[in-house]
């Protein structure tokens, strides 16, 4: 009775003046709207916000110049016409995705892919694909030495009382930990029903869902969630462009971008002026729309100058301008070339782009010329602002932080590698897990938490508290000593303990 009762309050929905403006939304859209704006009146209000809801392909593609934000050259001629709306993101190309499922009449699919986003955005879509983050979840699951880390932050403690977690209950705890912004692996395990006002429906169940992680494998087997930057349903340049969107993974204290951010003059100036700044240009003019850098400004912007020209491309392959990547295992190293960092190996084997001794595996990284040309482009960003002199020191305190923080890290894996040797811990190579033990633990804080920080205090603040004692060189030589003692107090302990030894 409920659904007979909807159809004739659908027909009049459909044959009223739209609710958002000039009628100009295919069919499906209006019927989805028929329902959901009712049902999900977030998901349908944020929409309405959206430049997709005012404006459809045909009027992008008008647009000339640097402003046009559709980069696909033909999308059909059944979407030109209508706004983007429910279906066509929901409908589009079903076949390809696994998750698609018959719902009132039409094929529809739960998890839009950057696949489906690229039918308007091909070139963003392209270039994210050979960014790090399209391959953040098989770069690090697919890494047997990740795989041990991970395992030592979210392993249950190994004592006897403690039964090992379930396969599925490791899923979940993975889910929300690293993979939260890695990316789960989509997976259409079967299909449940539920009551809703049209009756039973089936909906697909999808394991790994719901998840908009940065390197997400979707059921249409592409890779990415364009949502873990422009959020749904606005998909807002203004939210991407902010710094809140980054930190939502880049928070620390592995990757403290945000609070090295938050603490910088940059970031001051940001929290103090930006309610005067203009977020919504397609082209990004220093000066005039904004006075100081986010990180979108640094790594992904089309900035302009305010004549007009071209400072920096808009690019989503974030290494355009990165020759470094300052955190990883263990060392600050040259930018991977490739995006899937699966296919590293260095000189010992392992896949991993230094060896422990800090020797770079060269073949898989940017060569001295490539890593110039990022350098240049990272720096016309800064030269927008800043003279030449000041951004010549800058990168030169830069570069010797890059040299001092690995030389610490050498010093402290020198330490963890006589400990192995010795016997009193043990490692992949025995058997072991390389990052479990109490020693471990703190040769890992060096490289992973203190060391990092360090240098991204250097890279975006110029330095400052989060270099120093804010979890920055302070805990860094600290950390280093206390191995040097515990090494030297275990020495001294194994040898008093041998037959014969004075006690």
């Amino acid at each position: 009775m409920k659904a007979l009762a909807f159809f004739p309050l659908l027909f009049l929905l459909l044959l009223a003046p739209s609710a958002y403006g000039e009628q100009r939304f295919s069919t499906a859209t209006e019927e989805c709207l028929g329902c959901h704006a009712t049902i999900n009146p977030g998901i349908v209000s944020a929409w309405k916000k959206s430049r997709h809801a005012a404006v459809t392909p045909a009027e992008a593609f008008k647009v000339e110049g640097l402003d046009r934000k559709i980069s696909s050259g033909d999308i059909g001629d059944e979407m030109k016409n209508v706004v983007v709306g429910c279906a066509e993101c929901h409908t589009l190309d079903p076949k390809s995705h696994a998750d698609n499922f018959e719902h009132n009449g039409h094929d529809v699919h739960v998890v839009v892919s950057p696949k489906d986003c690229a039918a308007c955005h091909a070139v963003e879509a392209g270039q994210y694909q050979k960014n790090l983050m399209a391959q953040a979840h098989p770069n690090l699951t697919s890494n047997a030495v990740y795989q041990f880390l991970i395992d030592s932050v979210n392993a249950l403690p190994a004592v006897k009382a403690t039964p090992p977690a379930p396969a599925h209950k490791r899923d979940l705890t993975e889910a929300e930990s690293c993979l939260y912004c890695h990316g789960t692996k989509l997976t259409v395990t079967g299909t449940t029903s539920r009551e809703t006002e049209l009756g039973s429906m089936d909906f697909p169940v999808i394991a790994g869902w719901p998840n908009q992680g940065v390197g997400r494998i979707n059921p249409d087997g592409s890779k990415g969630s364009c949502s873990a930057c422009h959020s749904r349903h606005e998909f807002s340049m203004e939210t991407a462009r902010k710094p809140y969107t980054c930190k939502e993974c880049h928070s620390g204290p592995d990757v403290p971008a945000a609070k090295v951010y938050d603490a910088s003059k940059h970031g001051n100036i940001f929290y103090s002026d930006n309610k005067h700044w203009d977020f919504q240009k397609t082209k990004w003019t220093v000066g005039q729309d904004f006075t100081a850098p986010t990180c979108a400004a640094c790594h992904i912007s089309l900035l302009v100058n305010t004549e007009g020209k071209v400072i920096a491309n808009r690019t989503h392959e974030m290494k355009e301008r990165l020759p470094w990547r300052l955190f990883g295992l263990v060392y600050a190293h040259p930018h991977p070339r490739e995006a899937d960092t699966t296919v590293i190996r260095n000189k010992d084997g392992l896949p991993l782009p230094t060896n422990f001794g800090g020797e770079v595996a060269e073949k898989f990284l940017l060569t001295a010329d490539e890593r110039t040309a990022a350098r240049k482009r990272m720096q016309s960003v800064c030269l927008a602002c800043h003279a030449q002199s000041w951004v010549d020191g800058h990168w030169e305190r830069f570069l010797n932080t890059i040299e001092s923080t690995n030389t610490s890290t050498l010093a402290a894996t020198q330490i963890m590698g006589d400990v192995w040797a010795r016997g009193l811990a043990t490692n992949h190579a025995k058997g072991g897990n390389p990052f479990d033990e109490s020693i471990e633990r703190q040769w890992t804080d060096v490289w992973l938490l203190w060391a990092n920080t360090v240098r991204l205090a250097s890279a975006m603040g110029g330095g400052g508290d989060y270099g120093v004692f804010a979890d920055g060189r302070y805990n860094l030589r600290k950390a280093v000593q206390a191995m040097k003692e515990w090494a030297e107090s275990r020495q001294d302990a194994k040898a008093k303990a041998k037959p014969g030894s004075r006690k």
